[in-house]
């Protein structure tokens, strides 16, 4: 499914932000949001609003356990339909996989989900990889898996092993919560042990499940058909970049419309199609540059340059500096 074509805000957010003792007023004005925006009925931000939104609400806030807070505060009347419908699963195997299935409803984020004799492992890849998620973000993710089998099962449920790209401030507090250690690696993923994946939800109900079954899936369907043309060619962009075939014909075809379509199209959003590559391109070549130990020349060959020499000049017109010098102030700033 394409990135960045928006993605909901509860409503319940603005009780779960008072109820931590955060202004959502604040939060909004610090994320260059509209300051009625959760007023409205329905509310859908592209990605990068979206993380910035959630990088608002940890400054806000000012507080290292503030994610571990956030979750606490979570009960069900607060829930989406999604999360809800969760509950209504009758283990957690079967809630994760719903929650995989309509996770696009809520955060720019894809649910992988493995199930063994061992239990059960949930691991997530963020669809639009050239932004950097906040960690505030991330941490959510971690704990609510976790708070959702407890609320779920009635059970204190901790996760067997859980791996997050950084180690949070406060990390005893984490684990504690957890209940487990924290382990460092490039993707954020949670498993739980056999018995706690099958443990029955004390919340389960098949009826409310049948009625929220299709509602979700026409969300979904709707979501997915109101991909802008600028997210739809930098999805596009993100696989054929490797391949060079990246001129506006050859998206166009992938999109199944015109060269002449797709420019106008991208006009009419207030960009253009030599800007999405160049934004495309820039995006993730600092994602290479912070997440990956790829050199210079493999990055350049990713992004579609015909020889180094052409990247390099390109990232100094982008960054006014040079690929090395700037993996090392975005590492030393990690």
């Amino acid at each position: 499914m394409p990135a960045n074509y928006g993605y909901l805000i509860d409503p319940g957010i603005k009780g779960l932000l008072a109820s931590c003792g955060v202004r959502r007023a604040d939060v909004l004005r610090r994320a260059g949001l509209p300051e009625d925006l959760l007023n409205q009925p329905t509310v859908r931000i592209p990605t990068k609003q979206f993380f910035a939104f959630a990088q608002a609400i940890e400054d806000t806030a000012d507080d290292p356990l503030f994610a571990i807070r956030f979750v606490q505060a979570m009960s069900a009347e607060w829930f989406s339909p999604t999360v809800f419908s969760a509950l209504c699963s009758p283990n957690l195997t079967v809630a994760v996989t719903r929650l995989a299935r309509f996770q696009p409803l809520l955060s720019p984020v894809r649910l992988e989900v493995e199930t063994s004799h061992a239990g059960l492992l949930v691991t997530y890849d963020w669809l639009e990889s050239a932004i950097r998620p906040p960690q505030f973000l991330i941490c959510i993710h971690a704990l609510f898996l976790v708070k959702l089998a407890r609320m779920g099962t009635r059970h204190e449920v901790c996760a067997a092993a859980v791996t997050l790209p950084g180690i949070p401030q406060e990390r005893e507090a984490y684990e504690a919560f957890m209940g487990c250690r924290i382990r460092r690696g490039d993707r954020l993923s949670v498993a739980f042990r056999s018995e706690d994946a099958r443990r029955p939800f004390l919340t389960n109900n098949s009826a409310m499940w049948d009625i929220f079954e299709p509602l979700l899936r026409n969300r979904l369907a709707d979501l997915e058909g109101s991909a802008s043309f600028e997210a739809r060619t930098r999805a596009v962009l993100l696989e054929a970049l490797p391949s060079g075939q990246v001129s506006v014909d050859a998206v166009a075809r992938r999109l199944a419309v015109s060269s002449r379509t797709l420019q106008r199209r991208l006009r009419e959003e207030g960009t253009s199609f030599k800007a999405v590559v160049r934004e495309t391109r820039e995006n993730l070549s600092l994602h290479y540059l912070t997440q990956t130990h790829l050199t210079s020349s493999e990055i350049a060959y990713l992004l579609g340059f015909e020889e180094p020499n052409s990247f390099f000049r390109a990232f100094h017109d982008w960054t006014g500096t040079t690929p090395e010098a700037q993996r090392q102030s975005l590492q030393a700033a990690v």
